[in-house]
């Protein structure tokens, strides 16, 4: 399934001509990292599936956070498979949880900068939490690798990982078990796929270079989120990311 997806965003990113690349750059300023737990199975996740892709019209999209839905499989047993869960998400959400980020596992459940967000009940979007000053993130897409350089603003960090995923949108599944059987859902912003690399660092610039994750279910439209983190810890410390553009 590799060679299929990545062949699909090879195609998406090829010209009549030549090979096109994608360049994705944040600003100094920290873009906010906005992880949806949600799940199929699960009769309370719908509304925050639909107000997490609203956020498809918002424009601070890309520039100012980057909504990500991680689908967790711990809900499956209930009647519903779903087919974006993995258990890697659930432990993603888990590891929350045991740094103190999360109170509780729990569905629909917002993580915000690494840290528990509860402000979807309000439908308060704009009341994000302020972020820091961290430096500047460029990801380049060329063929199937992507080519990351932080520039950090606060001095020589130690263990820095650069986090790649592959999200799908216009998604949609007709569900015929479980809490939401009966249900069309409609799905965007869905990790398809993650993949880690170290950084190499030289003075506070640190770069590394991967191949696109790995997705196993492919999508009518696809964007691409790269994240900083340090090794161990979860929380973001810079994100960039963008569309993948349509042939």
């Amino acid at each position: 399934m590799r060679l299929l997806i990545l062949s699909t965003i090879s195609l998406i990113l090829m010209s009549p001509s030549n090979t096109m690349s994608v360049t994705f750059k944040s600003s100094v300023e920290q873009t906010g990292l906005m992880e949806l737990y949600t799940s199929e199975g699960c009769s309370s996740c719908p509304p925050a599936d639909r107000w997490i892709s609203a956020l498809k019209d918002e424009d601070g999209l890309w520039n100012e956070f980057i909504p990500m839905s991680f689908h967790v499989d711990y809900w499956d047993y209930i009647g519903w498979k779903d087919r974006f869960a993995s258990p890697q998400n659930s432990d993603r959400q888990r590891q929350y949880a045991k740094e103190k980020s999360l109170k509780t596992v729990y569905t629909p459940g917002f993580v915000y900068n690494g840290q528990e967000w509860r402000g979807w009940f309000a439908r308060r979007f704009m009341q994000l939490p302020a972020g820091q000053e961290p430096g500047v993130l460029e990801l380049e897409i060329l063929d199937n690798f992507a080519t990351a350089r932080f520039m950090s603003q606060n001095g020589n960090h130690i263990n820095l990982l650069l986090n790649v995923a592959l999200l799908g949108f216009d998604l949609k599944t007709q569900v015929n078990a479980g809490e939401n059987r009966g249900r069309e859902l409609p799905h965007d912003f869905v990790v398809l796929g993650v993949d880690t690399a170290a950084f190499k660092a030289t003075n506070n610039i640190y770069q590394t270079k991967l191949q696109l994750p790995e997705a196993v279910i492919s999508a009518p439209r696809y964007a691409i989120v790269a994240w900083v983190s340090k090794r161990g810890k979860q929380a973001p410390i810079q994100a960039t990311g963008g569309w993948i553009p349509k042939p």
